[in-house]
């Protein structure tokens, strides 16, 4: 009996011995197997990411002709692509620019008389509206303005859509007191003004005095968390063709906004993207 029962324990050892082995040799053709899946599936995402690379290059590659350096030039431009300084696709399409989808309307770039904003917070009927706007842009500017109330704070747009011919008439005024070289470093020629694209706005006085402002600081570091920046920014005239103005905003979504806030500072699309600013 005994040794029955040694037999039997003996048998029920190896038998367990077995499987054990059965179960550890599966468990390393099982790992052998996925590290095969990983290595296919990293030498896939690496041929993927080479690929993108290429296209990249070869996108960049593109025998585009070069983006416009002026006005006259631009006026010159059949619709299509073109590649800026920067290496940025311009888009010009019905004779209106953009780059990664962002509207662009200074010295260079001119829109057409009739244009107007494509989706206003509020229809437009009038040649100056502050309501008119672009809705996204409108929306944002209302969630900063609350956020400033909370802490105090009073800003208000005195200055948003204008049509071709206000600036015609605003442009001409200017002219008339600062000659048509001083009107040029503040104003904008008809057409060429960003008012008209409905995304941007004047903030409060319209003058130096904001930026020393509670208000004005306030705007300035903040303006860039709900999509904005300070368009002609200080020390970019060069770039921008404008004076600083502290209290011009322009829309261009939080993603770019906050790649031209830098240091306390913003970047001008031009300066940016690598466009030009210039009539001439």
């Amino acid at each position: 009996m005994k040794k029955r029962r040694k037999l039997k324990k003996k048998r029920i050892l190896i038998l367990f011995l077995f499987l054990i082995s059965i179960l550890i040799l599966g468990g390393i053709e099982i790992m052998k197997k996925e590290n095969n899946t990983s290595k296919q599936t990293n030498t896939s995402s690496k041929k993927n990411m080479e690929k993108k690379e290429e296209e990249k290059i070869k996108n960049t590659d593109k025998s585009l002709e070069k983006a416009p350096k002026n006005a006259k030039e631009f006026d010159a431009l059949s619709d299509g692509e073109y590649l800026t300084e920067k290496g940025y696709t311009l888009t010009i399409k019905n004779k209106i620019a953009k780059i990664e989808g962002n509207i662009i309307a200074n010295k260079t770039y001119k829109l057409p008389t009739d244009y107007q904003p494509e989706n206003p917070y509020q229809k437009i009927t009038t040649e100056r509206c502050n309501n008119c706007i672009d809705k996204t842009a409108y929306e944002q500017f209302k969630l900063m303005q609350s956020d400033a109330i909370a802490l105090g704070l009073n800003i208000y747009i005195s200055s948003g859509y204008r049509s071709y011919q206000y600036q015609v008439n605003l442009y001409n005024k200017y002219v008339a007191t600062s000659g048509v070289v001083g009107a040029d470093t503040y104003s904008s020629r008809p057409g060429y003004s960003e008012h008209q694209t409905g995304l941007c706005f004047d903030l409060n006085s319209i003058d130096d005095s904001f930026k020393d402002t509670p208000e004005g600081k306030w705007v300035h570091e903040n303006a860039y968390r709900y999509g904005f920046i300070i368009r002609f920014p200080k020390d970019s005239e060069k770039y921008t063709g404008y004076q600083y103005e502290s209290w011009h905003l322009r829309y261009v979504g939080e993603e770019l906004a906050k790649k031209l806030y830098q240091n306390n500072e913003y970047i001008s699309l031009e300066e940016y993207y690598g466009i030009t600013s210039s009539y001439e």
